[in-house]
């Protein structure tokens, strides 16, 4: 019988409410929940398709030692004794956890307490030290605690949103509807979008301000300095509840508005426009996301955004604050139960010895780690020079996500001994592990997470586990046990562990610390099963509390004082003469993170399908570089090959390359190999936003486009960007020399059998060739190839892998590379969720549908996720102004 199951996305902070629903047949379906506060029943197009990332194509089933199979009892036992061992002949330094946002918190709870009480290191860190550990170190400068202020109803409140290094459209789209959906209703609403790149977050933008990497800091203080000198500040507030703001003011003043110009990238006039509307809009919100975490200065610059709101008293009312936003689904709740190297559960510090005590005391463990231990890029260095011995990874991709990621490779490979827990078997990771641990994935794990918000919510499972596959918390609970602290480790169930969890976020709290939510400390299994959505606080005996913090002051320094910090704004680094472009990396609108979930989607790889670098039109003729040319990009530390997208909302002397494609997916553009080692000198985040490289032309004797039934393998061409497609795979190539027979080339690569010949041609005076093969009436592969970039309707040549071709001018259709004159191409995807081409948006537009309402109507396209709705408007206007000329 079909089940309904309320459960939580498993991508991005804004941490959205889904109904999974299991049909009589076994088949998925997932819709957004519209009771759920977060999204309201809105979903972005990666929500939307989670039900076509649950095959078991490519999942680890099975725990593997030295890649043969074994079982559960020999890997743990093997874990937990080479642990053992490691400290007790190198001490608990010698060992380390690299864990990831993607837990539940659950999970999480249990790996800190397990290295930080008892194994007595805090040798613990996570992937979300790229992504928000700066907020964290802003927070707590500022309020004495991890405090995220406000609440998503604020941005519909605000007269006023900043964007701040927030490609909002892209990487929380549902947020951005919100946003969007709040302006349409109160057109008088102001949004300002704040980013080096013209991103699709900016059409909705009343002003944007091409910052120059790395010029938050300055554009920050000129603001603080500018309010300070109009009188704009709240001296009450000010007077009651903060201290430092002298000294912030007199740091943030020792430029002057020209200094401001060049540290910004930004006009006299346009540093005067922000600053007034700043100063003038009562009701302002500040979000921040990795433009302003990821760099050398992240934490500088969350504290001079707080500086603006503490200066001004807007803080902790409705439609006002500072607000950062989270890159992972529950990179929030890892801060709360200790998941960072620096910190302690529950919101505690590892510095101080009062909160040793009571962690100590409530665990019952022999020594609580007393000094914080390694940050993630460090904690990589200590794996390269041997200092960590014995390394568990869970649920992340480090070779390619950490900053100099050959090195990081390079530094597992050599690693005594290490275990990865994953869903995936085959990872850039995964294939240096010793031990092989199988996790539970999406829609099989059971457990809860925090969203931006300070939301909680359940992720709930709809589907069995597969194979062998078992909870990570259940993973590190049995090495704990074979460890020797079976006692600490009894839980059986996820309820019982976050009831500890709650138990201890009220133990000797008494109002000193913000994370309180031991109203569910005795919670059992049942209601644990029906907890439904809530917002910490929540200490027992109390009713729900305020969804605001700081409105009248009430921090957690031990004066109750917010502080001011006063902060400089940081030398230049990036470009030079032998590097001469800024990188900046990031994330794109239907992928995530390394895409081992998204990469199973053939529609999330229809819009995007491989790796490119946008470059400005004049940067791109300076180099030689034409749209669609492959280009090599080279640092210090790493080089990549990608796709070139020319196009003038890149800013000149400025690169963009998203960070997920992987050897994987594609021949080298592992982005974060070409990212120095740098980091905040406070929060230990990675700078991935402001690398010197330079970019060339790389020169192929040949280009290819592929389209296969079967997955193709060991590609052996000096580039190829693979993805997934309805029927098979898609393939970009290029070949650094023409091939004598590419027949053969064709039946290694696409497995076709010897007695299936090909249809298709050669032109030697074009230089072009295409081969199709058919079984039947259906396509097995097809390849094409040209001196340039290959000049084919891909969308049409995908969708043929599921066409019938029963005669030959269907076939010779195919080696055609277009559909014939009856038969339209979509052309490349725009709208992801409805699978929407270019050329459907571009006929729609000439048949009299001028607006993205009127497309929406038509099509369908923009009225899901909305994510792809500036992307319509900018095909609408460029074709009603060919219309015009």
């Amino acid at each position: 019988m079909a089940q309904e199951v309320k459960t939580t996305c498993p991508y991005c902070g804004v941490g959205c409410g889904v109904i999974a629903r299991v049909g009589d047949d076994g088949a998925v379906s997932v819709k957004g929940d519209p009771e759920h506060p977060a999204n309201f029943g809105r979903l972005c197009s990666k929500g939307s398709a989670l039900a076509e990332t649950l095959d078991l194509d490519g999942r680890l089933l099975h725990p593997e030692i030295g890649g043969r199979r074994a079982g559960w009892s020999e890997a743990l036992d093997l874990v937990a004794e080479r642990f053992s061992r490691s400290i007790a002949e190198h001490g608990p330094d010698s060992v380390a956890f690299y864990v990831s946002g993607q837990l539940l918190t659950e999970d999480y709870y249990i790996a800190n307490k397990l290295m930080k009480g008892f194994i007595g290191s805090a040798n613990i860190d996570t992937n979300s030290r790229l992504c928000m550990s700066s907020s964290v170190a802003g927070h707590r400068r500022a309020f004495g605690s991890d405090t995220v202020p406000g609440a998503y109803e604020d941005l519909e409140l605000a007269e006023l949103v900043v964007l701040t290094g927030s490609n909002l459209a892209w990487c929380h789209p549902v947020l951005y509807q919100r946003l969007s959906a709040a302006k349409a209703n109160r057109p008088e609403m102001k949004i300002v979008v704040i980013d080096p790149r013209r991103t699709m977050t900016a059409d909705i933008a009343d002003m944007h301000l091409a910052i120059a990497p790395d010029g938050d800091v300055a554009l920050f203080n000129g603001l603080l300095a500018h309010l300070a000198a109009s009188g704009a500040v709240d001296r009450n507030y000010i007077s009651n509840y903060t201290s430092g703001f002298d000294e912030a003011v007199a740091a943030a003043s020792r430029l002057d508005l020209p200094a401001f110009c060049t540290a910004t990238g930004l006009t006299v006039a346009q540093l005067r426009a922000f600053f007034r509307l700043f100063e003038t809009t009562e009701k302002v919100v500040t979000c921040y996301s990795q433009g302003v975490n990821q760099s050398a200065a992240g934490t500088d610059k969350v504290n001079a955004i707080i500086n603006c709101h503490l200066a001004t008293g807007r803080i902790g009312r409705p439609g006002m604050g500072p607000f950062s936003l989270t890159g992972q689904p529950n990179a929030m709740g890892g801060r709360e139960v200790g998941g960072l190297a620096n910190m302690l559960a529950a919101h505690m510090d590892i510095e101080k010895s009062l909160h040793r005590d009571q962690v100590r005391r409530f665990w019952g463990a022999p020594a609580v780690a007393s000094k914080p231990g390694l940050k993630a890029v460090d904690m990589f260095h200590a794996v390269a020079d041997g200092r960590i011995q014995a390394l568990w990874i869970m649920a992340t991709n480090p070779v390619v996500s950490m900053p100099d990621a050959d090195a990081v490779e390079a530094a597992i490979k050599a690693c005594p001994f290490v275990v990865v827990s994953d869903i995936v078997r085959d990872t850039d990771t995964a294939r240096h592990a010793h031990v092989l641990l199988p996790s539970l994935g999406w829609g099989e794990k059971d457990g809860t997470v925090t969203n931006s918000e300070r939301r909680i919510s359940r992720q709930r499972p709809f589907l069995a586990a597969p194979g062998e596959a078992r909870p990570d918390w259940w993973q590190l609970a049995e090495v704990g046990r074979r460890m020797g602290f079976a006692a600490a480790f009894t839980h059986g169930s996820p309820a019982e562990i976050f009831a500890e969890h709650a138990a201890l976020s009220g133990f000797e709290n008494e109002g000193r610390r913000d994370f309180n939510i031991s109203a569910h400390a005795e919670i059992d299994g049942p209601a644990y099963d029906g907890l439904r959505p809530f917002q910490w606080p929540q200490p027992q005996g109390s009713a729900p509390q305020k969804k605001r913090f700081f409105a009248e002051g009430a921090f957690y320094h031990p004066d109750g004082r917010a502080r001011l910090v006063a902060v400089e704004v940081p030398r230049p680094r990036g470009a030079n003469d032998a590097f001469p472009f800024t990188l900046n990396t990031g994330r794109v609108r239907d992928h995530w993170h390394t895409m081992t979930r998204t990469g199973k989607s053939a529609r999330l790889s229809g819009h995007l399908a491989e790796p490119f670098v946008e470059i400005h039109p004049r940067d791109a003729k300076g180099a030689g570089i034409s749209d669609a040319d492959l280009v090599t990009l080279e640092s210090p530390h790493g080089a990549a090959i990608v796709r070139a997208l020319v196009t003038d909302r890149q800013a000149e002397g400025n690169l963009f390359v998203p960070m997920h494609w992987n050897d994987q997916f594609a021949s080298k553009a592992r982005i974060d190999a070409l990212v120095a080692p740098v980091t905040d000198p406070v929060s230990g985040q990675p700078a991935s936003k402001n690398m010197p490289v330079r970019a060339s032309r790389f020169a192929a004797a040949a280009y290819g486009f592929a389209v296969s039934a079967r997955k193709p393998q060991e590609l052996d061409a000096a580039y190829w960007a693979l993805a997934r497609a309805e029927g098979g795979w898609r393939v970009e190539l290029a070949f650094a020399e023409t091939n004598a027979d590419w027949l053969d080339w064709c039946r290694k690569t696409f497995a076709i059998a010897a007695g299936i010949e090909p249809i298709g041609y050669t032109d030697r005076t074009s230089g072009e060739l295409r081969l199709a093969f058919f079984e039947g009436d259906r396509l097995l592969a097809t390849l094409f190839l040209s001196p340039r970039p290959v000049a084919v309707a891909r969308s049409w040549a995908v969708s043929q892998l599921g066409a019938s071709h029963h005669n030959l001018a269907k076939r010779f259709a195919v080696t055609a590379g277009r559909p014939g004159a009856n038969t339209p191409d979509p052309g490349a995807t725009v709208c992801s969720c409805f699978s929407v081409g270019v050329n459907q948006i571009t006929a729609a537009v000439r048949d009299g549908c001028h607006s993205v309402e009127a497309v929406g109507e038509r099509l369908s396209a923009g009225t899901n996720c909305g994510s792809c709705r500036a992307e319509i408007k900018g095909i609408i206007n460029g074709c009603l102004t060919l219309a015009a000329e």
